[in-house]
């Protein structure tokens, strides 16, 4: 299949959680081991074997580089209209934490953007502040991600920067697409597919849960992905594509989440909200 398309239960309640009024709301190596396919050197090979080390050992690499800033964007076609949000922010990929700022679509009435929704990313949570409706603002939001139909790979907007590298550890199949330049780098461009099933069995622990609960959610398993790799092995771009079907409508709504990844070994540093910090309320669906 072109994409992933989830059955219709949680998935139009899921999305919610982020407030979207427009409808939005990982083969298998465990990482502890890297081959040296995509390490240095300009290397990564073009073999069959040498190309599916390379990107099931991105997030590996990742690991290594210690941290990064991110650029996010989540596209998807709804009603005819094309709409898309955006994120920025910094990661650590060893403590898998990051803070992304998050804005939100115009209306298509033409009504002014909201402010920002920052959201810190942590293993298993998804912290959201200025989330509004009804929530104060000087509150965070809380959401444990392993109980997220399609585990917080859309709800909030974005993709989990480490999430969306460990789905990769799930590539079935990847071809050597070549080399070519991304925001001045050399870079090698892979595309190819991963199954959720197998990401989930060799992520790390702490995204086993979620990318877990992606996999016995959505319909299919099959994610297609483009992603491209610099000469450390290192993911300075990837794309992945699919479908879910909301509560709304039948039809699939086509969704394409891409992260950008640049200034590795930049500094991170998030704090995660005390428990007076974040609302324990009701929270209204917008």
């Amino acid at each position: 299949m072109a994409g992933r398309q989830p059955r219709r239960t949680r998935i139009g309640d899921a999305v919610v959680v982020l407030g979207v009024a427009c409808g939005l709301a990982l083969v298998g190596v465990s990482g502890c081991g890297r081959s040296g396919a995509a390490t240095g050197g300009g290397g990564g090979g073009t073999t069959a074997g040498e190309v599916a080390a390379a990107v099931r050992e991105a997030a590996d690499a990742l690991v290594d580089a210690g941290s990064s800033k991110a650029r996010t964007s989540m596209e998807m076609a709804t009603g005819g209209t094309r709409v898309t949000i955006r994120g920025e922010g910094v990661y650590d990929y060893r403590k898998r934490i990051g803070r992304l700022k998050v804005l939100l679509p115009q209306d298509p009435s033409g009504a002014p953007v909201s402010r920002p929704i920052t959201e810190l990313l942590a293993p298993g949570a998804l912290f959201m502040k200025n989330r509004g409706a009804g929530v104060p603002a000087n509150k965070w939001v809380r959401v444990d991600t392993g109980t997220l139909p399609d585990g917080n790979l859309v709800t909030g907007g974005v993709t989990d920067p480490f999430t969306a590298a460990e789905l990769l550890r799930g590539a079935r199949t990847a071809t050597y697409v070549g080399r070519t330049e991304f925001a001045g780098v050399p870079v090698r461009h892979y595309r190819g597919t991963a199954d959720l099933h197998e990401a989930a069995q060799a992520a790390s622990e702490a995204n086993r849960r979620t990318l877990g609960a992606a996999a016995s959610e959505f319909a299919t398993s099959e994610v297609p992905f483009d992603v491209y790799l610099d000469d450390q092995g290192r993911i300075r771009k990837v794309r992945h594509r699919f479908s879910f079907v909301n509560e709304e409508r039948s039809a699939p709504v086509a969704v394409a989440s891409t992260t950008l990844l640049h200034d590795f070994g930049a500094p991170v540093d998030v704090r995660l909200p005390e428990a007076e910090d974040i609302y324990a309320g009701r929270i209204a669906k917008e």
